[in-house]
């Protein structure tokens, strides 16, 4: 399930899976952080590092928190 790049940082899951699953996942995100956006978790295909980007700071998590916390929904 986890694709590794560039010094072994994990995505958070393949392109289609998290195109499949993003919706039911924003929700979950959005019911955990009250202030994200809409426009926070916008995904458009190619833009998975911008959104990740956005919601890092956003949130003042690391790319690793966002990752276990994305996973665990």
């Amino acid at each position: 399930m986890w694709k590794f790049i560039h010094n072994s940082i994990p995505y958070i899951m393949e392109l289609t899976e998290l195109k499949g699953n993003w919706n039911e996942q924003k929700g979950k995100l959005k019911q955990k952080y009250a202030e994200l956006t809409d426009d926070d978790l916008l995904y458009a295909e190619g833009k998975k590092d911008e959104m990740l980007g956005r919601l890092q700071i956003k949130l003042g998590k690391t790319k690793e928190e966002l990752h276990s916390i994305i996973s665990a929904l």
